[in-house]
């Protein structure tokens, strides 16, 4: 992903959850994705899509068991 798509992610994160401290982050030497964060903590990996000429993002969430006991 380009500079331009991380901004434009991160703006459509930091809008859509109303939290200012999300952020779209470049993968060392992987292209096709990138990292989402909350401040510092790694929360996820959006994965762009091209499918005949339309572009898509797609986030993936691992959320482990020991996280939901903390609740």
């Amino acid at each position: 992903m380009n500079a331009d798509e991380l901004t434009q992610l991160t703006k459509y994160f930091r809008k859509t959850f109303d939290n200012g401290s999300l952020a779209v982050k470049a993968r060392p030497k992987i292209t096709d994705s990138a990292e989402l964060y909350l401040g510092e903590e790694f929360l996820g990996i959006v994965t762009k899509i091209e499918d005949e000429g339309e572009v898509s993002y797609d986030l993936s969430m691992s959320i482990l068991d020991f996280d939901l006991e903390e609740l």
